[in-house]
């Protein structure tokens, strides 16, 4: 029997925690999640996958159903902080937070440049630079034709995870132009803050 979450008009992160909160009581066979926007589409999805499930999208008109089988096959939920954990690997772990797409006041050209500057530069942390996630008018750096996309896709070939906001990106109309990174939700995005030794904040 499939269990239905009815999660039309809310945006993320609130989908995501409703069948978070539903997989805590009980654990259905299979799941099919209703949504209305993009970015909770993909959080949902992601989440579900997470959580065991294989899943499949099917869209009608501007709803989104998504549904999550093979539930039954998990053994044991993980928490969001131990998912965090094991894809943090061992060691310590920086998170960056990126809210804007420049560095600083004053002179918005040397503001660009200078953030540009110190994302090429951020290799030099080594291993213990974990995530860098990217919020309000931040995922700007992450859509087609910014500058920072090339040394973004550097980071995460070299295995740093990215988390880009959907909620950001629905805002500033850039969702289907991000070329790097996970859509994320203020979720992953608390509980990356969680588990990480120090966070950076930009």
């Amino acid at each position: 029997m499939t269990r239905e979450i009815n999660c039309l008009g809310l945006a993320c992160p609130a989908p995501v925690l409703q069948v978070k909160e539903m997989l805590e009581k009980e654990r259905p066979a299979a799941v099919t999640v209703v949504v209305d926007n993009e970015a909770a589409r993909e959080n949902v999805s992601r989440f579900l996958v997470h959580q065991g499930f294989q899943v499949t999208v099917a869209r009608a008109g501007g709803e989104f159903r998504v549904t999550g089988t093979g539930g039954d096959e998990a053994c044991e939920i993980m928490t969001d902080s131990e998912l965090v954990a094991v894809a943090g690997g061992g060691g310590k772990k920086i998170l960056v937070m990126v809210g804007t797409d420049k560095m600083g006041h004053g002179d918005d050209g040397l503001g660009t440049a200078l953030l540009i500057n110190f994302l090429k530069t951020l290799k030099e942390m080594g291993p213990e630079l974990w995530r860098l996630v990217f919020v309000n008018s931040g995922v700007k750096l992450c859509v087609q034709r910014a500058e920072a996309v090339e040394i973004l896709q550097e980071l995460a070939a070299a295995g740093v995870s990215i988390l880009v906001c959907g909620t950001c990106l629905n805002h500033f109309r850039l969702l289907d132009k991000k070329q790097v990174g996970e859509t994320t939700n203020m979720l992953d995005i608390v509980t990356s803050m969680q588990v990480a030794d120090s966070v950076i904040n930009i």
